[in-house]
């Protein structure tokens, strides 16, 4: 008898749950939401370049080898802001010091002798005269540069292109809920939440800045002259955009 009346009470008290839930879902049905990922990407031609330049030297000693390697750069940072690059942009990446082996083979093996000491520089220098990039690689390479890294291209103030891609981002994102909406027979779709992540790289597709431009984003720059043989291309960013709607009758 107790574990039928216990029984009993269980059911009792089960009841209203359960219609609690039957009343959430059956809201949640009235009025449904829809979640949908958006990415837009634009491009433009980059307006600045990063290349790293190296120079290196020799000697007997570890402080000639130091003090030769100073004036090399000293030589190739000056030709560098007679370019018209300022001090801003141009920077010290590492100096180094190693000794410089020579190897030998002696009665069939193989030695090696220290013979003095090899010093290196890197300069890290941006430039927005991508259009000078050639003239100034062919310039830090008479300056004495062993070495050359890049360029690397890089579009210096991105927020305008990302302002233009948030917008096309949220109209499609719209439009794409509203058609969900209306294939479920509902109305129209209310914005509950939007999440937002940022993309940025570069692009070897090298296309016209015209469509941007025809759609109301930032408009490309003048066409460049001649680059001896560098071609930028084009840089992407965008956004990525995850937007939550509510369906509404």
């Amino acid at each position: 008898m107790r574990l039928l009346a216990l029984s009993a009470a269980m059911l009792v008290l089960a009841a209203p749950a359960a219609a609690q839930q039957g009343a959430s879902l059956s809201e949640l049905a009235a009025t449904p939401v829809v979640t949908v990922r958006i990415g837009e990407n634009l491009k433009l031609p980059p307006d600045e370049a990063t290349i790293t330049v190296t120079s290196q030297s020799r000697a007997a000693t570890a402080s000639a080898a130091l003090e030769t390697n100073k004036g090399k750069t000293e030589k190739m940072v000056g030709v560098i802001r007679a370019a018209g690059i300022p001090a801003k942009d141009v920077q010290t990446q590492g100096v180094s010091l190693n000794p410089d082996y020579a190897y030998e083979t002696v009665n069939g093996r193989g030695s090696q002798r220290l013979v003095g000491y090899l010093a290196s520089n890197s300069v890290l220098v941006k430039t927005r005269r991508i259009d000078r990039l050639s003239a100034l690689l062919d310039q830090v390479t008479a300056a004495g540069a062993d070495q050359i890294y890049g360029p690397s291209f890089s579009i210096a103030d991105p927020l305008p292109l990302r302002r233009e891609a948030r917008k096309r981002a949220m109209v499609r994102g719209a439009a794409e809920a509203l058609e969900y909406a209306a294939n479920a027979g509902f109305a129209r779709v209310q914005l509950l939440s939007v999440e937002e992540g940022v993309s940025y790289r570069s692009s070897d597709i090298v296309v016209t800045g015209s469509r941007i431009s025809q759609q109301g984003g930032p408009p490309p720059p003048p066409p460049m002259p001649e680059r001896g043989g560098i071609e930028p291309g084009q840089i992407e960013t965008g956004v990525t955009l995850t937007l939550v709607y509510r369906m509404v009758k």
